[in-house]
């Protein structure tokens, strides 16, 4: 991974392509977006992992940030974020469901680097 900086913010380098970072969101991905995007994917990846060991059939996991707390007097840092899944599959029960999520929460690396900074609300619809 490789940082350059450009007139509007920096370009991040992968293995996979590159993007563009900048606090203006109109050039590129602000920080803040990155930091909620990993913590939100790494936690609905290791839940769609978690049900399949479950041996259930997920058909369709969505995930929806409802809500971003910050608190403007520790440097805008994001205290809070809530989001919702959306997991269409058969068989799957309330209580399978919340099983999973709290196996997930403990077994997803973002989830565990922000467990003692950032409040994690995740709430679910079950299709």
């Amino acid at each position: 991974m490789k940082f350059n900086m450009t007139d509007t913010g920096y370009t991040m380098t992968t293995d996979f392509g590159t993007i563009d970072i900048s606090g203006d969101a109109t050039k590129g991905f602000k920080p803040g977006e990155l930091l909620v995007s990993a913590v939100v994917i790494c936690s609905a990846g290791v839940l769609r992992q978690v049900l399949k060991k479950m041996r259930i059939d997920v058909k369709n996991l969505d995930v929806e940030v409802k809500e971003i707390k910050r608190v403007e007097e520790e440097g805008n840092r994001i205290k809070k974020i809530h989001f919702h899944f959306t997991v269409e599959a058969d068989h799957l029960t309330e209580k399978k469901l919340e099983k999973a999520i709290e196996v997930s929460t403990k077994n997803c690396a973002m989830a565990q680097t922000v467990k003692n900074s950032i409040e994690l609300v995740k709430t679910y619809t079950i299709i």
